[in-house]
């Protein structure tokens, strides 16, 4: 065996033995009432519901919703660029035996997505950020649960996720900054005359 090929093997064991114990669990929890719940999960990370999500809000706040919705894109652009090229790059076989390359298992696109969205909208509004969190988990965990996942593929698509919404909120928050200051910055002051 060829020394790459064998510390991939090495590397790679601990994490399909933690996969296989994971999906496991997720096999022996599996409920009529859990079955809903994490069905309706997995719904809300689709990408019409997501779209629906960011028109809604920058319909309904037409001043912060739009800068949020607009960032919450340019979270999302990065994100499923990093996923789309990993799952052809991969071509993982699901846990449930599907295998389409276009689509593989490795990583979450639903677990990416919802955890970049989770991070915008946590630092958007501080108040509901344990619940866009919680969402954004129930999300990922419905994947594994329902047999789409394996665990390392939701906690590689939650690290992409997270990275590309921090980008995105740090670019925006700039960029705001930047055109502040051309817009509205003031005229600097003149310089008062000294009193005699």
């Amino acid at each position: 065996m060829k020394p790459l090929a064998l510390w991939l093997v090495l590397w790679l064991s601990p994490i399909q033995t933690f996969d296989g114990a994971v999906r496991e669990w997720a096999l022996d929890a599996h409920t009529p009432a859990l079955d809903v719940t994490m069905r309706t999960a997995s719904h809300i990370g689709t990408p019409t519901v997501v779209l629906g999500a960011l028109l809604a809000i920058a319909v309904l706040d037409p001043v912060e919703g739009v800068a949020v919705a607009r960032t919450a894109l340019v979270a999302l652009v990065p994100t499923n660029i990093a996923v789309e090229s990993l799952k052809r790059l991969t071509q993982r076989t699901r846990p449930d035996g599907e295998h389409n390359p276009a689509n593989s298992s490795f990583p979450s696109s639903h677990a990416a997505n919802a955890m970049a969205l989770a991070y915008v909208f946590a630092r958007r509004w501080k108040k509901g950020a344990p619940v866009f969190w919680l969402a954004a988990t129930l999300v990922a965990v419905s994947r594994v649960y329902l047999g789409r996942h394996y665990m390392s593929d939701v906690v590689v698509g939650t690290a992409i996720g997270i990275c590309c919404g921090g980008w995105a909120v740090w670019l925006m928050s700039r960029r705001g900054r930047r055109m502040d200051r051309r817009e509205g910055a003031a005229p600097p002051k003149a310089a008062e005359p000294a009193s005699r």
